[in-house]
């Protein structure tokens, strides 16, 4: 018999592994719906929805391994991290999803909330933190929505030698910003940008994708510290932040 293997677990949802099947419990099944339109609809591979009875989702595993996974050094190809930036191009091309995606206020909001609870916690120092907003403001601009994944982390892009098999874990997504995308697909893997770019192809504002680590770091610190996880792990969340302040 097949052990069951914890994958993550929290407050808001959990995934378990048993053999070749990910069952995933939300409490929110909006989410759940959202993450199974999603993958219906996004012009890329993703798993295969084996079932579903609320609150649990039943997904396929997907051929291949994780493109990488934080604070540990990569070991996929350049072709690779090309081949998941081309993928991204293909989602960013496709028709928006017809749901409400975070606007630039609620995102700003969220930003001042969590910058003032970093440094009131003594969670991370005062000056760090400027710095890292200052760089975050970036994002600030205006863009055009596209599909996006909305949390397109490295481990949650799947290859096979130089060959994308599957992207997973589509419940953040919906409208957004593209750059956004790319910045957590080469969030602490810097060194591959610019395959991901090259991938991807056409202009991208690298300063943006920066802006975009910032912020990602200063909005998961908290969460991050709440739910069991190390933001302060070398090359996670915080090393991030500084390396871009």
């Amino acid at each position: 018999m097949d052990e069951v293997e914890v994958v993550v677990a929290h407050s808001a949802r959990a995934t378990l592994r048993v053999g070749d099947v990910f069952l995933k419990v939300d409490g929110d099944p909006s989410r759940t719906d959202r993450e199974v339109e999603a993958m219906r609809l996004a012009p890329v591979p993703t798993p295969e929805v084996l079932w579903r009875r609320p609150p649990v989702l039943a997904l396929a595993a997907v051929r291949g391994t994780a493109l990488a996974r934080l604070g540990e050094p990569s070991t996929a190809s350049p072709a690779a991290w090309a081949a998941a930036g081309a993928a991204v191009r293909r989602l960013h091309e496709a028709p928006l999803p017809p749901w409400r995606g975070r606007d630039g206020e609620d995102l700003a909001a969220e930003l001042d909330k969590e910058c003032a609870a970093l440094v009131s916690g003594g969670m991370l120092p005062a000056a760090l933190v400027a710095r890292g907003r200052a760089v975050a403001e970036a994002v600030f601009r205006p863009w055009t929505p596209v599909f996006t994944h909305g949390d397109l982390q490295s481990a949650h892009v799947f290859t096979e030698g130089d060959t994308l098999t599957g992207v997973i874990d589509w419940s953040e997504s919906g409208p957004g910003d593209a750059l956004c995308d790319l910045a957590v697909l080469t969030f602490g893997h810097e060194e591959h940008l610019g395959d991901v770019v090259a991938g991807y192809g056409g202009d991208v504002d690298v300063a943006v994708v920066r802006a975009w680590w910032s912020m990602r770091s200063l909005l998961a610190v908290r969460w991050l510290v709440a739910h069991g996880f190390d933001p302060y792990a070398p090359g996670c969340e915080v090393d991030v932040l500084s390396a871009g302040a």
